[in-house]
């Protein structure tokens, strides 16, 4: 995959009509209070073409013309008002985007006008951001593939980020791994591909990595991941574990980072049919999404270890897959009896939160494509997090509202668990009747941390949102990456 992004250049001075000549496409920026047109290259114009096409000026509505310059120029128009939540200012940045998208711009100018700094840093980082998801190039096996024109320069006048915007070309480079792995056929990535992937990506960013394979995972003990990677004609399952070491050595708390990496689920022995079937290869975002946010953190140069455990495995039907009131045991000593072999994901994190855990983070963050319980909960537009922290609710809320990764936490109740008693084993995997599935699974994964840390599981319900999401233009959105760096760089949950 190609992780080149377009070159930034920025202005503080606004853009002049003899500037705007020499560029094909343009996005304007302007308040929607007290709006003035004179202010605008071209703004007579413009004014009357907004009158001539009865569009009122707001905050969730695009205007697009084109100029009777020179070239030409495709301007795309919208209103900012200060009021607008992260996630409507990111959605209005894709669809500024979208106005571009049938020109193919090889360049393209952000140009603010009439705003106060705060207003235009806010606008002009959605609109970076939705620019640099919208010029990833995903996965593409056509015979005569679609090659885009990509950017090669984005100019941005009236504002002037003093760092350059780094962190929103981290949090890019790190969304559009995420989902361009997740967008990968099933037959591409395996996952033994997929292991070789990251550790090519592993040593270009200087990660340790060690690979649990099926015999050390045997060594281990790890039954409940063993139990679902044992239906694979192929023995390529395992637990990769990558390690980021800040360059200054640090005494800060270390924060681990854990993925659900299910390549294919077919269902197991309780075989999904065709119409849920259909797009289990996406079944490994939390991994992707769990790299995807390593990935931005160590473009940022976090100043704390990470560690970072991704289960990888498929769950196939054949003559060893595992089955209903099948027992095993997982890698801390508990028995699990096996109630529904579609819930595999709990039981590959089981062994892998466990492990995870041995290492005594503050933190752990883990991501996975869990339940349909969760999607029935909030639909595909955000996502879940259940903690073993009560005081961390308002912080992963305001987490979720800041970065426009919206997410909506689920209690943990106690009594919850008396659904997952078991007759024969210490835990039930499940229950059969679907009854708040996403709050007994984080029930069944808690079970498995040791050393008592800090919790946070994350439930992807909006990893896939048809027409894509906020500043996402694609279905596989990649959710979580921009949300933890929130969490951590501006809620401080390390600290």
């Amino acid at each position: 995959m190609q992780f080149g992004i377009p070159k930034i250049k920025q202005e503080t001075g606004g853009l002049t009509e003899k500037e705007l000549d020499i560029q094909g496409n343009a996005i304007f920026l302007v308040p929607v209070q007290d709006f003035d047109a004179n202010m605008l290259p071209f703004g007579k114009e413009i004014a009357k073409r907004l009158k001539r096409a009865g569009h009122k000026l707001d905050s969730d509505k695009v205007f697009s013309t084109d100029l009777p310059n020179t070239n030409a120029t495709r301007v795309a128009l919208a209103g900012i008002d200060p009021a607008t939540s992260a996630f409507e200012r990111l959605t209005l940045a894709r669809q500024l985007v979208a106005a571009h998208k049938g020109q193919k711009p090889q360049q393209l100018a952000v140009a603010c006008f009439g705003l106060k700094p705060g207003e235009a840093a806010r606008a002009c980082e959605a609109v970076l951001a939705a620019l640099l998801a919208a010029d990833f190039p995903m996965p593409d096996y056509k015979s005569k593939p679609d090659k885009p024109a990509r950017l090669r320069e984005i100019h941005i006048y009236g504002y002037a980020s003093a760092d350059a915007y780094t962190r929103t070309i981290a949090e890019a480079r790190g969304n559009n791994l995420a989902r361009w792995l997740t967008a990968l056929p099933p037959n591409e990535l395996t996952p033994g591909n997929y292991r070789r992937r990251i550790e090519k990506l592993a040593r270009e960013y200087k990660w340790k990595t060690e690979f649990l394979d099926i015999k050390k995972l045997k060594a281990r003990g790890a039954g409940a991941f063993l139990a679902v990677a044992q239906g694979s004609p192929e023995p390529d399952a395992g637990i990769l574990h990558l390690h980021y070491t800040p360059k200054k050595k640090s005494s800060k708390a270390a924060l681990a980072l854990v993925g659900k990496g299910i390549c294919f689920d077919t269902g197991g022995t309780n075989l999904k049919p065709a119409k849920y079937m259909h797009g289990m290869h996406e079944d490994m975002e939390g991994s992707a999404v769990a790299l995807g946010a390593l990935l931005a953190l160590t473009e940022l140069k976090a100043d704390f270890p990470i560690d970072c455990w991704l289960a990888l495995a498929q769950n196939h039907i054949g003559p060893k897959a595992y089955k209903q009131n099948d027992v095993v045991k997982a890698a801390n000593g508990k028995t699990i009896e096996i109630v529904h072999t579609d819930a595999e994901g709990r039981m590959v994190l089981a062994d892998t939160l466990y492990f995870a855990s041995q290492q005594k983070p503050k933190l752990i963050v883990d991501y996975a494509t869990l339940t349909g319980a969760c999607v029935g909960a909030l639909s595909t537009r955000m996502s879940g997090t259940l903690t073993n922290r009560e005081k961390l609710v308002p912080v992963l809320i305001e987490a979720g509202n800041a970065s426009g990764e919206r997410v909506w936490p689920f209690p943990l109740p106690k009594d919850y668990e008396d659904a997952l008693k078991s007759d024969i084993a210490d835990i039930k995997q499940c229950t059969l009747d679907n009854d708040a599935d996403h709050i007994l699974a984080a029930t069944f994964l808690k079970k498995f941390l040791v050393n008592d840390p800090d919790w946070v599981h994350v439930d992807l319900s909006a990893g896939n949102h048809k027409g894509g999401l906020a500043h996402i233009p694609t279905d596989t959105t990649g959710f979580g990456v921009r949300f933890t760096l929130n969490l951590l760089m501006d809620q401080k949950v390390l600290s």
